[in-house]
């Protein structure tokens, strides 16, 4: 066996990858130091990796020149980069659009007559074209709605919450048909869908609330029979699509023996906290459920945003614990965004791993896309999560099974150089976890 270790750090936020090769020697009964690796424990397999593609984020696409946009598109969706496979787009617009629009908004137009794809054609498409070109295949999208129509809500707004009316229920799972089948038309490959962006949250943008017992009426009486009809039950849903620690909940309310068929997994978001446990016992209440987490950012009103590092360290805690227990599919938020962090039609600026500052008309890559690298690029499609035991909670740890290879990355957010050993199948690897550093071993 041999090991290549790959350590990332960034010294005065610049970034510095040092490639190491590392012998492994047979295991003397060692105790101490150690993070174990059990390739016969097997747990999920991964799905893979992706990012949203939203209005803001194709705007700020159509304003770089073609170098620019070519480094973005290989560094996220080439095959030797991070091999993003995901996307995820809004069913019409959320906060992260320049401003609100709907693909028919009339009342009266119960045919959907004037549904008009103009505004995803103008600033998504262009991204998604790009994105697929450089990938080579079609990319695995999922659509997931902010808000209804205006005049399907209780609170006549796209904004501030509401409710769907139920008069307008049966058209509202039309209308996402209609979504799915708009871009299918066009040859793109729609494979999941969420219910509801925060079912939960009434949020000063594009909102729309729903109990778990409205969500399970919804999906039961009209959103899976407005499938049904139109061929496209295919289409996997995820339910929740909001923060972990009420996943688990939302879960137990609406899957039974008759919804059990229509739900292909649980989508969440990591804003209050890690949560992992939650995770771990939907696992167990729902071991064919698939995990996957639709959405994650740094929120410049929570965080701040020259934080580089400890904004980076947070993706990379919050990825080796959703792995660990069970996720299977890993969806960023916006993939590139201005300097501010926008545009953001409510100023909800957030951060991304790649920013364009559209005065200077510089790209530049943050932290965030270094940390996330030493996932997507080494946890291949497919690849099986194995048993991991670790000596000290000082290094988080998680390890993959690829086809051809092993690999393991380790997270160390402290200042304390940390020696270790990695042992497997009788052997041992020394290895010197550097301060402040994520890591990535392949061994083969």
């Amino acid at each position: 066996m041999k090991l290549e270790l790959f350590t990332t750090t960034y010294e005065e936020n610049k970034k510095k990858v040092v490639k190491q090769e590392i012998s492994f020697e047979s295991d003397t009964e060692r105790e101490n130091e150690l993070i174990n690796l059990y390739p016969h424990m097997q747990y999920q397999a991964m799905e893979g990796f992706g990012g949203a593609i939203t209005d803001s984020a194709g705007y700020v696409y159509s304003l770089m020149n073609k170098e620019q946009k070519t480094k973005m598109i290989e560094q996220y969706f080439g095959r030797e980069n991070m091999k993003y496979r995901f996307v995820r787009i809004p069913i019409d617009s959320c906060d992260f659009s320049l401003e609100h629009y709907e693909a028919c908004s009339e009342e009266t137009d119960d045919t959907f007559a004037e549904f008009s794809f103009e505004r995803v054609e103008r600033y998504i498409i262009p991204l998604l074209d790009a994105a697929e070109a450089e990938y080579g295949a079609k990319l695995d999208i999922m659509l997931s709605p902010w808000s209804p129509p205006t005049y399907m809500k209780t609170n006549g707004e796209r904004n501030n919450g509401g409710k769907l009316k139920k008069e307008y229920e049966k058209r509202w799972a039309e209308y996402i048909c209609r979504y799915i089948e708009e871009y299918r038309n066009r040859g793109y490959h729609v494979t999941k869908l969420t219910l509801q962006n925060e079912p939960k949250a009434v949020q000063t943008w594009d909102s729309c609330v729903y109990t778990a017992a409205e969500q399970k009426t919804f999906l039961r009486d009209y959103m899976w029979p407005s499938l049904q009809a139109h061929h496209l039950t295919d289409i996997e849903i995820y339910l929740w699509d909001h923060n972990k620690e009420r996943a688990l909940e939302w879960a137990e309310e609406i899957i039974d023996d008759e919804t059990d068929k229509m739900v292909a997994g649980i989508a969440f978001h990591w804003y209050s906290g890690d949560h992992f446990e939650s995770l771990r016992m939907i696992r167990e209440r729902f071991p064919e459920k698939k995990l996957l987490l639709s959405e994650a950012c740094i929120e410049y009103s929570k965080f701040e945003a020259d934080d580089y590092l400890k904004n980076a360290q947070k993706y990379g805690h919050d990825m080796i614990g959703n792995l660990n227990e069970g996720m299977s599919t890993f969806l960023d938020w916006n993939l590139i965004l201005d300097d501010v962090g926008g545009p953001n039609h409510v100023k909800n600026f957030c951060d991304a791993p790649m920013l364009f500052h559209t005065e200077e008309k510089q790209l530049k890559e943050t932290n965030i896309l270094g940390y996330l690298w030493h996932f997507s690029h080494f946890i291949e499609s497919g690849a099986v999560r194995i048993g991991v035991s670790r000596y000290t909670d000082k290094l988080e740890v998680t390890a993959f099974k690829n086809q051809n290879n092993m690999v393991f990355v380790v997270l160390n957010r402290t200042e304390e150089e940390i020696p270790a050993y990695i042992r497997m199948n009788g052997k041992c690897a020394k290895l010197t976890i550097s301060p402040l550093s994520i890591s990535t071993g392949v061994v083969e």
